[in-house]
């Protein structure tokens, strides 16, 4: 037995040494507390003149970053024209986000005016954005019926999953098993290795970098560490993220690859760490190329030309070389059920499961659910507005991939149902064509709502689009793949296969 001792006679010395470091901090004489601000948040100290310190101005600088035009998506530095001077000063360095939207700061002339109040100091911006008291209640609506839909789909599949399994096993369980039919008959094909394994496999990869890099994005976004005020923070955040993501999209890449049954590892970790990256990069350039000989303020230097590539050839591809090293060193992912030797033959398809309409139909409802955000951020890049609702931003990226995944999901079902195994590819694709609604509005906003003219404008726009769509069709095609994936591992490995 342990005896405790009563409360009056238990020792006392840990109250006294805590009192006696209290009575230390709180000393006589004044105390000087120290804090710090987070990136993106540190406010300016102004003041009075005759109160001006170091630490403290008195007059508010004005700086210039570039010159745009509605009819071109040419950006030309302040100073490209006569009419419009800086003055002499220290220019402030840009960042790399401001390098890459063609930001290049300058002193300006102009002073801020001093009666205007700190809080009330983008008044003036977001009173003149067009639309702006239209976007609260079209979000909400949008979210409400997305999530409506989400709620419905899922009530579905659960019911008839359920009553699929339990009738499953219960014929399982029974002497006289009646013939197998539905998701259940094709067991053993459902782990088959898809075709071309190693450019899904590179997909993957590709795709859960720019998932994760997404996230991280938009969540230090929402928190305030990527504020509006702070200008090419975000695509700063995004650029690094991506750099520093090469070990997962190694590992996801090698993985995939492995179970598929894959063995050129070298040429899988090559095609992960430059084909998708090489096909934005070799656009980005092309692009570069026609901001040059246009003389734009957006053509990005030589300099940063070649720190972009250090980050990718020295910084990336070693990270997806070590994500992939640890991806082929663990075992294949291991399936709930075995793999016949002989592949079953796929009967005859209705037209509703076969492969094309089922893609097609899948990136709809995604699409319907960004479509409101797409036309706000599509004005921040090309009308150049600002965007400032991060919030919502993330709020769609959350629904966007909750009903990706939920779409892809339901019409992998029917397609299982309808005998039909190939779910790896079409899962990818099902969900990845919502990049081409993208494009499609992104074709319609370029005719009506755009006033562009010139060819150079007109090529610029839609190369950028493609670098866009790109992303965006690898990014919504792992969720789904992933998805489905979890979804078909899930009822496999409950059902009782003999």
């Amino acid at each position: 037995m342990r005896a405790s001792l009563p409360a009056s006679s238990q020792p006392r010395w840990p109250r006294l040494l805590l009192l006696s470091l209290l009575l230390l901090g709180a000393g006589p004489g004044p105390r000087r507390g120290s804090a710090f601000y987070l990136p993106g948040l540190a406010p300016v100290n102004f003041c009075e003149e005759e109160k001006k310190s170091d630490e403290c101005k008195a007059e508010i600088e004005l700086f210039v970053n570039r010159l745009d035009s509605v009819e071109s998506v040419l950006p030309y530095e302040y100073t490209a024209f006569d009419f419009c001077q800086a003055s002499e000063g220290k220019r402030p360095s840009e960042n790399l986000g401001q390098v890459l939207f063609g930001e290049r700061i300058e002193p300006s002339p102009y002073k801020e005016d001093k009666n205007i109040r700190w809080a009330s100091r983008w008044d003036y911006i977001l009173e003149s954005m067009p639309h702006t008291h239209i976007q609260w209640f079209s979000i909400m609506n949008s979210l409400v019926i997305v999530l409506f839909l989400s709620g419905m789909v899922a009530m579905i599949m659960l019911r008839t999953l359920h009553k699929d399994i339990a009738r499953y096993n219960q014929m399982d369980s029974t002497e006289d098993a009646q013939e197998e039919f539905g998701w259940k008959l094709v067991h053993g094909d459902i782990f088959r290795p898809p075709r071309k394994g190693m450019l899904l496999s590179v997909f993957l990869g590709s795709g859960t970098q720019i998932l994760i890099m997404t996230f991280v994005t938009l969540f230090f976004a929402c928190l305030g560490f990527l504020s509006p005020a702070n200008r090419g923070a975000l695509m700063t955040c995004a650029v690094v993220l991506w750099v520093l993501l090469g070990t997962p999209a190694g590992y996801v890449a090698a993985r995939f690859y492995k179970s598929f049954g894959g063995e050129k590892w070298k040429t899988n970790v090559l095609l992960t760490s430059f084909l998708c990256p090489g096909i934005v990069f070799a656009d980005f350039f092309i692009m570069n190329l026609i901001l040059w000989g246009e003389g734009s303020s957006a053509a990005i230097p030589f300099g940063t030309l070649v720190a972009i590539l250090a980050l990718w050839f020295c910084i990336s591809v070693p990270l997806t070389f070590i994500g992939a090293y640890f991806g082929f060193k663990k075992n294949a992912i291991e399936h709930p059920v075995r793999t016949n030797q002989i592949p079953r033959q796929i009967p005859e398809q209705s037209f509703y499961t076969k492969p094309l309409p089922g893609i097609i139909m899948g990136g709809i409802l995604p699409f319907g659910c960004i479509f409101i955000q797409l036309f706000f951020i599509l004005n921040s890049i090309w009308s150049h507005q600002m965007y400032y609702m991060f919030g919502f931003l993330f709020l769609v990226f959350i629904i966007l991939v909750i009903t990706c995944s939920e779409a892809t999901i339901l019409l992998c079902y029917f397609h299982l149902c309808a005998e039909d195994y190939h779910w790896q590819w079409r899962s990818f694709l099902t969900s990845g064509f919502t990049a081409v609604y993208f494009l499609i509005y992104a074709i319609h906003y370029f005719f009506s709502k755009l006033q562009i003219t010139g060819t150079a404008s007109t090529i610029l726009y839609f190369g950028y689009t493609m670098i866009m769509v790109l992303i965006f069709f690898l990014f919504t095609g792992t969720i789904g793949f992933f998805a489905c994936f979890w979804f078909v591992t899930k009822i496999y490995s409950v059902v009782k296969v003999d």
